[in-house]
């Protein structure tokens, strides 16, 4: 995982990079991550996204497209602190999150839409390492996403700053 970079410096050595236009809230305690991609699509139940982040990780990103909805949360402190523990560097969430200031205090990164105290179902419905497309991004399992205060860059190839 790379950690020492900031979004800015990267898509000014890289101009052509695609930037999410999405507005995304800041969660956790780590406020810059990067890492290959991994994605899961659901729509009211995190079964894949828990199942996802309790497997060991090389320090990967999962992107979680939850259609833009805020009416349960698609990942909470429990699912976080998994994550965390097993190596992911942080996740992407398309909808909500809950247990907020729980998540402030854990050492994983997240970028989500909002909150909701609601929990979403666990039946396992989705899917997993979908190309995922929203904020004017793909986000294609195995490319590389890298995120701040800034935004959420994602490229085919590593991004280093000159």
């Amino acid at each position: 995982m790379f950690t020492d970079f900031s979004t800015a410096d990267l898509i000014d050595a890289a101009p052509n990079t695609p930037s999410c236009d999405t507005q995304f809230r800041s969660f956790g305690r780590r406020a810059r991550f990067s890492g290959r991609i991994r994605t899961v699509r659901c729509a009211g139940d995190n079964g894949l996204v828990k199942e996802l982040l309790n497997s060991h990780s090389e320090g990967e990103v999962l992107v979680v497209d939850g259609g833009g909805s805020l009416h349960s949360a698609l990942i909470g402190d429990l699912i976080a602190t998994a994550g965390a523990a097993n190596g992911w560097a942080g996740a992407v969430v398309y909808g909500a999150v809950r247990d907020s200031e729980a998540l402030n205090e854990i050492d994983f990164g997240i970028k989500a839409l909002g909150t909701n105290p609601r929990k979403s179902g666990k039946s396992g419905a989705g899917e997993t390492d979908a190309v995922l497309a929203f904020g004017g991004v793909e986000f294609v399992p195995g490319h590389f996403l890298y995120s701040d205060a800034d935004g959420i860059l994602v490229s085919p190839n590593p991004i280093r700053a000159e």
